[in-house]
């Protein structure tokens, strides 16, 4: 492909994020399915372009603003300025990539060739940009980042949009070893390093295609984020255990669960697709997992309240704006706005009450979400101990010996009731988790 068609192609994949609610990656990944034609160097020029843009919208769209009439903040306009900005190209060479020839964007009008000699020359990055537009952060939430990071905000919100790390979790139910893993991939020229803070995760050096590994396909590794391995690990599932993974979407956590349980014990996923519930059902059976069961929430479901006050651990990874995975999700950030988060933190109060419901007295809730907002962590757990005698926050570090500094893995890198991650901090996800713990005495719920 000509650089003008691999342009054109990304200005299609991002009308097409916009056109709807699924993950920027899955459309993507859509879009290039659909046109097995384009080639291995193409893909990747088209997908570093969607996810560039992405990843540097919010001065992208300021630049715009600046650069007056001529440039719109949607597709197009984003990847003309992106042109211009990133790539240092001029109105002349920007005109030769859209000139409207077959496979190229449509040519540059006048007033667009105007706005872009009016970027031209500058870097992407300005002295008169807000800190929210040069951490990249929605105007709404820079307060929120604010509340939580306080003078580190600015540091941590852009780590919260930087590239990602590539984390795999070893998988003891197909004898996985750690040191071995590292071994064999490093013979098929794959670095791979130990994760610092779980004792189960491998760091590799970059983005790889696993589903050619043989290990992979033996289901002696995962794909898991450093940070979604440690929240596994804290709900402390043991073989013998009735476990319920609450919101278990595609089943990531719970194919950690099941290791820890050693395919003893019963295991319950619990989730309100059936899409995500069947891509759990290939990743479970890859991974050699058991000692799981799949159902599907819906309204009328009388197996939740079958359940009340048996299940030694429950898991709830509840559904939360994600800010946490902007590393993955770089789209994610512009898709919410206050409303949104109103609905979503009464959503999470709703499943964590009824998660509750189903721990047997000296069982643990572990209210998990991947975003780093006050409003979606500390607010909904202290809320709901607030209101209930029958639970008690558990310190996380005490649970952190338990259950990682037990296995091999360093101390806890928190010493508050709760646990946070961040990228800038810890090189993970965002992620929050509480553990909560059911008391022997009947309590006021």
């Amino acid at each position: 492909m000509k650089d003008s068609a691999r342009l054109a192609a990304a200005i299609e994949v991002l009308e097409a994020v916009a056109a709807t609610d699924r993950p920027a990656d899955r459309v993507l990944d859509r879009y290039l399915k659909d046109r097995r034609y384009i080639g291995g160097s193409d893909r990747g020029a088209i997908a570093q372009r969607v996810w560039g843009v992405l990843r540097r919208r919010a001065r992208l769209d300021w630049w715009i603003k600046k650069a007056g009439k001529g440039l719109q903040r949607d597709a197009r306009g984003r990847v003309l300025a992106d042109v211009a900005l990133t790539d240092n190209i001029d109105v002349a060479g920007i005109a030769m990539l859209f000139d409207g020839s077959r496979h190229a964007p449509p040519a540059l009008g006048r007033d667009e060739s105007d706005a872009l000699r009016r970027l031209v020359g500058h870097g992407l990055d300005d002295p008169g940009m807000p800190p929210a537009v040069r951490a990249e952060c929605p105007n709404w939430l820079w307060p929120r980042m604010e509340a939580v990071f306080g003078g580190e905000v600015e540091a941590a919100v852009r780590a919260l949009g930087a590239e990602a790390s590539f984390d795999l979790r070893v998988n003891p139910l197909a004898g996985a070893d750690r040191a071995a893993v590292i071994a064999e991939l490093a013979a098929a020229s794959v670095p791979a390093e130990p994760t610092s803070l779980s004792p189960v995760g491998l760091r590799l050096d970059r983005r790889r295609p696993v589903d050619q590994m043989p290990a992979f396909r033996d289901g002696r590794i995962e794909v898991q984020d450093e940070g979604s391995q440690l929240a596994a690990l804290l709900v402390g599932a043991a073989p013998g255990n009735l476990v319920v993974d609450y919101c278990a979407g595609a089943g990531g956590k719970s194919l950690a669960l099941a290791a820890d349980m050693a395919n003893k014990g019963r295991l319950i996923l619990y989730d309100v697709s059936k899409a995500r519930l069947d891509r759990a059902a290939v990743r479970l059976r890859r991974a050699g997992v058991n000692n799981a069961e799949r159902r599907q929430l819906a309204d009328g479901d009388k197996s939740v309240k079958r359940l009340a006050g048996k299940a030694d651990r429950v898991l709830v990874d509840a559904p939360c704006t994600g800010t946490g995975t902007w590393r993955r999700n770089p789209d994610a950030k512009w898709r919410y706005d206050t409303e949104a988060l109103a609905e979503i933190t009464a959503s999470q109060r709703q499943i964590l009450e009824r998660a509750a419901a189903m721990v047997k007295p000296g069982g643990r809730l572990v209210y998990v979400t991947c975003s780093v907002l006050t409003d979606e962590n500390e607010a909904i757990v202290d809320g709901f101990l607030a209101e209930t005698t029958a639970f008690r926050a558990v310190p996380v570090a005490d649970v952190w010996a338990e259950t990682v500094t037990a296995r091999g893995g360093p101390a806890c890198p928190a010493d508050g009731p709760y646990l946070r991650l961040s990228p800038h901090r810890h090189g993970t996800d965002g992620f929050f988790v509480a553990v909560l713990e059911r008391g022997y005495a009947v309590g006021t719920d």
